[in-house]
Formats: C-alpha cells, structure tokens, sequence
C-alpha cells in the first residue's frame, strides 16, 4: 500500500466522527474492522500458502526464519523495554496525560477471558496457509493485492473512526516529541544485532540474515530484493522472515502486552504501519496509536535504503 493512504484513510475516518456518530453506528463500524482483520490475516496466509519458494523450504529453512525473526522481535522487544525504562516511559507519560485531561487513569478492566481473536487472528492465518497451498493455489497476485489493500482501506478508515473518539492520541503523541524517533532505531538496532547473532549460531550467510532481519516486518520489497541480488533461497529467507514476524505478533501478543506498553509496536514494526496496525492498536490503547502508526512509516521508509546499503557494507 502507498505510504500516503493509511493517513488518508485515517483522516477520513477522523473527519466522519469529528462531531460523533451514533453507537449503533460505532458498532457497525467496530464489526467491519474486524471482519476485515480476520480477512487481512487470511490474506497473509494465502501469500505464503501459495508461494511455492516458501513452501518448498518449510524444513531447515523455515525453521531458520522462525528463529531468526523471534530474534528480532526479542532484541527490538529488550530495547524498547531499555527505552521505556530510561527516556521514554511510554505509561507514565499516558497517565500524565490523562490526569491533565481530568480522565481516569486507571487501565480498563478485562474481561473474564481472553479477547477470542487472540485466537480467530493465529487460525485465520493457518486457514489461509492451507487454502492457499490446497484450495486455490494458483490465486492471483492481483488479486491477493486488491484484497489486502480494500481489507487495509477498511481498517484504517475504522481506525480513523475511533480515533476521533479518543483525542488524546494526538495530545500523546506531542508529548513523545523527538523522543518517537528512537522507536524505529531501536527496532533497526535490534534487527541488526539479532540477524548477527543468530545468523552465526545458525550458520546463515550473515548477509542474508542480517539483510532479513533488519528489514522489521517489510515482507515484500525484502523478498523480492533478495531473491534478485543473492538468489532464491535468500529470497525466501528476505521473505518469510518477515512475514512470520506478523504471524508471531499476532500469537505473542497477550505476552507482548504484559512485557511493556511498547512491546507488541517493537514486535509489529514496520507491519504497525498496515496488516498489524489495529491488532497493535488494540494492545497498547488509543493514545498510543498514532505513534505506532508513525512507527510503521519510519521503518517502511528505512528499508528501501537499507536493502541496498546492507549488500555494500556486509557483502
């Protein structure tokens, strides 16, 4: 998706609950958004279902790109958590704000159980894994591409929505400041540093595992990039490195929200900017959103220079 859309999409959404819209409104929209999640995550696995470079290489290779991508999301994860701790303490200045608004700071209650698609989301991707390798394999990408991209429009546009009901995001957000911008390094940093690590402990081509893993959830430009620059099979790995880390944000992600108020957006990184920006939503609350949001578009942005620059510096 276009880099601009999401924030067009959002704005509209603002724009249509600015004044209000009635509950019985609200809820329809809640409902679309997230049917076009479950669809979103179907989607996902329909890409990988129906590549047959992923799944050709589901053995010593998928189990590679498994362990490389928790890598990255534990090391993106522990820095952030550094963050929080030390110059960036994502909950105090949440509480801060929300005691200046005269709000209640206290986190909302949860329920009885856990949310249901903590567990819909991780099935709908299976679902779409093997429909896409039995059912229709031989889908379009076009096709593919439209659904995603009117899932994403749906999303973003009920994302808008909710939003406009929670104004403190915008107030959030200019508290964090400059402050925003060590989130995308840190998920970088990490990428770096775990492609490293378990690159060598794997005994991947370092090149290709630090490439991997320090694209942060961009699935497509670092597949396609690598698979013409180094071959297919590191193709698969610029691939399916980065789409598990979606598939193990979504999983991890009652575990991501205990770990810190950051956690599940170092987890989703650049994916925050399209298929795991409501589920990452949902996680760290309304006023964290927007940062999520610019979290996702930084990284989107970084990567297009660091798939080139990676092969000049590690090749």
């Amino acid at each position: 998706m276009t880099l601009y859309i999401p924030f067009i999409c959002l704005a509209i959404g603002c724009a249509l609950n600015w004044k209000g819209l009635p509950q019985g409104v609200l809820k329809i929209t809640d409902r679309i958004v997230t049917f076009s999640l479950i669809l979103l995550m179907a989607v996902i696995g329909l890409n990988v279902g129906t590549s047959e470079q992923v799944m050709n290489n589901l053995g010593r290779i998928g189990f590679n790109c498994l362990v490389l991508c928790l890598g990255a999301i534990l090391f993106a994860v522990s820095l952030f958590v550094l963050l929080e701790k030390t110059v960036m303490p994502l909950e105090e200045i949440r509480q801060k704000l929300l005691e200046e608004k005269g709000l209640d700071i206290k986190l909302p209650k949860k329920g009885k159980g856990p949310d249901p698609l903590a567990f819909i989301l991780p099935a709908s991707i299976i679902a779409g894994i093997l429909a896409g390798r039995f059912l229709v394999p031989d889908i379009s990408d076009g096709a593919l591409d439209t659904i995603l991209n009117v899932s994403l429009v749906l999303l973003y546009t009920g994302a808008g929505v909710s939003l406009a009901s929670a104004r403190t995001a915008f107030d959030y957000l200019k508290k964090l400041g400059f402050r925003i911008l060590l989130m995308p390094i840190a998920i970088f940093v990490g990428g770096i540093l775990s492609g490293a690590v378990f690159g060598k402990i794997l005994g991947v081509d370092l090149l290709w595992s630090v490439t991997a893993s320090a694209s942060m959830g961009y699935y497509s430009l670092p597949g396609a990039f690598m698979t013409e620059a180094y071959g297919v099979e590191a193709g698969v790995y610029g691939f399916m490195v980065n789409v598990l880390r979606d598939v193990c944000t979504i999983i991890l992600m009652p575990l991501l929200t205990r770990i810190s108020k950051g956690a599940p957006i170092a987890s989703g990184a650049g994916g925050c900017m399209d298929t795991m920006f409501v589920p990452v939503s949902r996680a760290v609350g309304p006023e964290l959103s927007l940062a999520a949001l610019l979290v996702g578009a930084l990284v989107t942005i970084i990567v297009p220079f660091w798939l080139p620059l990676s092969g000049m510096i590690l090749g």
